[in-house]
């Protein structure tokens, strides 16, 4: 049965390599498909590659996550993948952001024995380490003792969203939070990184989440054509088992407005796509562009994707 406020998305996710030379061979791998969860469901997806692969396959890692694979072997020059998604998101259920655990002081959340076993993986440092005296200098003002846990995680939040400026381009996917730190700038990525580097800097367990999110038009507007771009934030656990969702680039708590493709402990085990080509090729160019709309047989104030 369908929740009320419940919303269905017509997802469309389309990538595009253009090479200066022949690619003679291209490996992908990518995590293009909504995961199926409590409460969001995958109503349809189609991974569509041209030229055709000539081998792909789809599996699922240690989280979850759907992967799939391709390998192009026709000569090319341009490579496009697009991915088309049917996804129902219901709204966040009471208990998420009022229930015992969020209102608990945010030490009870640390997680220990039983479903706090399977998510203390999400507690540990990367490697490099990015959990700095400078992060833990950050972070600590939105750790006072005993504090309730939705507090915690609603000011870091909106210390995120208000002490950075969202800055396309200004960082790459291998950027690191110390970097970020001290520059005071990033995207989306950037920003779920440093608050998880915070909260696993307090003990907390927290996952990094690749997805998408919608956005609606200003009023009297309509909203615009294929604008939108994938996104990411955080997602911190709690003894009830559920993952509570935080995004600090648009200073709010997740909703029904989120849909995730996928998420692990940081970026790199979730990249919407990566790949290894052969070619002489001396220059190449990228050309992304996703369209979350409204669901409909026909066929949203602006956030920051």
């Amino acid at each position: 049965m369908t929740e009320p406020g419940t919303r269905c998305y017509d997802i469309t996710h389309r990538t595009i390599y253009r090479y200066s030379d022949d690619v003679t061979s291209s490996y992908g791998r990518g995590f293009l498909t909504p995961r199926d969860l409590d409460w969001q469901r995958c109503l349809s997806h189609e991974l569509v590659i041209d030229p055709d692969a000539a081998d792909r396959s789809t599996s699922r890692d240690v989280y979850g996550n759907i992967s799939s694979y391709f390998h192009v072997t026709e000569r090319h020059r341009t490579l496009s993948i697009t991915s088309h998604s049917v996804v129902e998101v219901d709204p966040p259920a009471p208990e998420w952001y009022s229930g015992a655990s969020a209102r608990a002081p945010w030490e009870l959340a640390r997680p220990v024995g039983g479903d706090g076993a399977l998510a203390a993986e999400f507690t540990l440092d990367l490697s490099p380490p990015e959990i700095t005296d400078a992060v833990r200098e950050y972070a600590a003002p939105s750790f006072v003792p005993g504090r309730p846990l939705i507090e915690v995680l609603r000011e870091l939040t909106s210390r995120i969203y208000a002490d950075f400026t969202y800055r396309s381009g200004s960082t790459t996917v291998s950027t690191q939070v110390a970097e970020v730190l001290a520059a005071r700038e990033g995207v989306c990525q950037d920003f779920a990184r440093l608050a998880i580097a915070c909260l696993r800097a307090n003990g907390l367990a927290a996952s990094y989440v690749s997805g998408y999110l919608a956005t609606d038009p200003p009023p009297g507007k309509e909203r615009m054509i294929g604008v939108d771009a994938t996104h990411a934030w955080t997602s911190v656990w709690t003894p009830q088992n559920v993952w509570l969702g935080m995004d600090p680039t648009n200073d709010q708590m997740v909703d029904e407005r989120y849909i995730v493709a996928g998420f692990g402990r940081d970026y790199a085990d979730v990249p919407p796509l990566r790949g290894i080509i052969y070619t002489d090729s001396d220059s190449s160019v990228i050309e992304v562009s996703v369209d979350v709309a409204p669901y409909s047989p026909d066929r949203g104030g602006s956030l920051r994707a």
